[in-house]
């Protein structure tokens, strides 16, 4: 195992499931930039590896709701992350970055969202306040380590 993997190993074991959640939009939107540089340079093979790992993240986050405790929340992110995944199979392979620099901003918007949640735990400091702060929208689940 390198360096890197065994670092990468240890900042998904230490995550907890905000963390997780954390490292998953990341993985997400440095597919989505890199199916974008694909796209840019006319690097179809580039762009369809990248789109499928974008939505290999957010298949990931799908499974990861909570659909029970979560409810609403869980429901309208489930919903958002479909026509995430919709944009993106429309998109590919079009020549356009539209799809992605689309799905690009509302990632970068959700994952700014859950920062900052992560931050108030942060603050609060306490396991009950945690999970209720979550909403239970989320349950632990594995992340990419790729």
């Amino acid at each position: 195992m390198t360096g890197y993997k065994a670092y990468q190993g240890n900042q998904i074991d230490g995550a907890g499931p905000l963390g997780l959640v954390l490292l998953t939009y990341d993985v997400l939107y440095k597919s989505l930039g890199r199916a974008r540089m694909g796209i840019q340079q006319g690097n179809m093979v580039m762009e369809a590896e990248q789109t499928g790992r974008a939505i290999e993240a957010l298949l990931e986050l799908t499974t990861s709701l909570d659909m029970q405790q979560g409810g609403k929340v869980a429901e309208s992110l489930a919903s958002l992350y479909g026509y995430m995944i919709n944009q993106l199979n429309s998109g590919l392979c079009s020549g356009s970055t539209t799809a992605v620099d689309e799905i690009m901003a509302l990632v970068q918007t959700l994952r700014e969202g859950w920062y900052g949640l992560q931050l108030e735990q942060k603050k609060l400091n306490a396991p009950a306040v945690r999970s209720q702060a979550m909403g239970g929208a989320y349950r632990p689940a594995m992340a990419f380590a790729r």
